[in-house]
C-alpha cells in the first residue's frame, strides 16, 4: 500500500553505507495545518534506499514537494525482547506547484456543500445540546 504527503523539505541528510551492497538516505518534510484555528505543525523523516538515494538532491531546501512512499515495519528480539521499527520509504517525490493541492470544500456529513444544502433542504434546527 502506497501513501502520498505534501509538505516543504527541510533537511537532507547524507548517504548511509549501512553494508556493502546497501545504502540509505533520510530527508525531512514540514507539513502544517490549521486544526480549530490553531497551527500544528509536524515533522516527518522519511528514508530513501539503494538507487533512490540521490532522489532529494533534485529539490532545494525550502521547495513544496510530495512525496510517495510506504511503510515497513521490521521485528527483531535482543537479549530475549521483542524491538519494533517503522520506516516511511520514499521512492518519489514531485514539485508541488501553489494552488496544486488546494483544500478540499468545507461540507456536512451529508456530503453537501453547507453553504449550497441538498434540494428540499430548509433551515434545520440544530437541537443537539453539544
Amino acid at each position: 500500500m502506497s501513501f502520498e504527503i505534501t509538505g516543504k523539505l527541510v533537511a537532507r541528510l547524507d548517504i548511509v553505507q549501512r553494508t556493502e551492497t546497501f545504502k540509505t538516505r533520510e530527508f525531512v518534510i514540514e507539513k502544517s495545518e490549521d486544526i480549530n484555528g490553531r497551527t500544528i505543525t509536524n515533522y516527518i523523516k522519511f528514508q530513501c534506499v539503494q538507487d533512490k538515494t540521490s532522489m532529494p538532491d533534485r529539490f532545494k531546501l525550502g521547495d513544496d514537494v510530495k512525496v510517495s512512499f510506504n511503510i515497513k515495519g521490521t521485528k527483531w528480539v535482543k537479549d530475549g525482547r521483542e524491538n519494533f521499527i517503522t520506516n516511511l520509504d520514499a521512492w518519489r517525490m514531485e514539485t508541488v506547484k501553489l494552488g496544486q493541492d488546494a483544500p478540499p470544500q468545507q461540507g456536512n456529513d451529508t456530503g453537501y456543500n453547507v453553504s449550497n444544502p441538498a434540494p428540499g433542504i430548509s433551515d434545520v434546527v440544530d437541537d443537539l445540546p453539544f
